[in-house]
């Protein structure tokens, strides 16, 4: 499967977190855009303190091959 739109550009943790949030904009129901969009503030939350450079591309890899499984859900 193809990495949704844009998702090429995305390089750094902000970029991430803006491109998941509209990523959720898309979603069918205001209750599952709720939901996801919670998940996305705790994620990146838990990983704040992430100062690993290949952990944090490790991260965002795993998040949008994520991103593009519920988006294709």
């Amino acid at each position: 499967m193809a990495p949704l739109p844009q998702a090429e550009r995305v390089r750094s943790a902000v970029q991430l977190y803006r491109y998941l949030l509209r990523c959720c904009r898309s979603l069918p129901e205001d209750s599952i855009r709720q939901h996801y969009r919670h998940h996305i503030r705790q994620s990146f939350k838990v990983h704040a303190d992430e100062d690993d450079p290949e952990r944090i591309q490790q991260i965002i890899k795993r998040a949008i091959e994520d991103a593009d499984w519920v988006m294709n859900k």
